[in-house]
């Protein structure tokens, strides 16, 4: 269990600061919740409490796991299919696993994927989204503002 202060991930969505702990009454039921204050787009997240496991709500990364990270980035892009589809998809498993590493791989993958032939509609959203979780991290981790962030995740690729 996580308390007020503590910095997590929350897998789709990205790291942010517990704000609050607050018991609420959604749809019948009185359940607690981490209220969570994620630093890119200045967005709150209600995470049920007895959910957070089998979401995959996890502490976030050290500073020396971010240089991992940087690693992951920089490294060989991994054999990708041909088929926008079936290449979707599989980035969208990876990033539902919430794991930092899988996050980068999918960032590192499509913004090279962009660089050589345009992406779909679909795969620009998810390089988006992606890139913010990945950013939202390293801010925390690191204590840094957005733009220097997204500069490291940049420069690695």
């Amino acid at each position: 269990m996580f308390i007020i202060g503590d910095r997590i991930v929350y897998p789709m969505h990205g790291a942010g600061i517990i704000e609050e702990i607050e018991e609420k009454l959604i749809l019948g039921e009185r359940r607690n919740y981490y209220i969570l204050r994620v630093p890119c787009g200045d967005m709150k997240i209600m995470i049920p409490i007895e959910s957070c496991q089998e979401i995959g709500v996890r502490a976030i990364i050290s500073v020396e796991e971010v240089n991992e990270v940087i690693g992951v980035l920089s490294a060989e892009s991994s054999e990708m299919s041909n088929n926008w589809n079936r290449r979707y998809r599989e980035n969208m498993e990876k990033l539902k696993t919430g794991d930092i590493f899988n996050v980068a791989e999918v960032v590192r993958n499509l913004m090279r994927t962009d660089k050589e032939k345009k992406l779909s509609t679909g795969e620009k959203k998810m390089l988006s989204n992606a890139k913010q979780i990945l950013i939202s991290e390293i801010i925390l981790v690191k204590n840094i503002d957005h733009e220097t962030a997204e500069q490291i995740i940049n420069s690695a690729i």
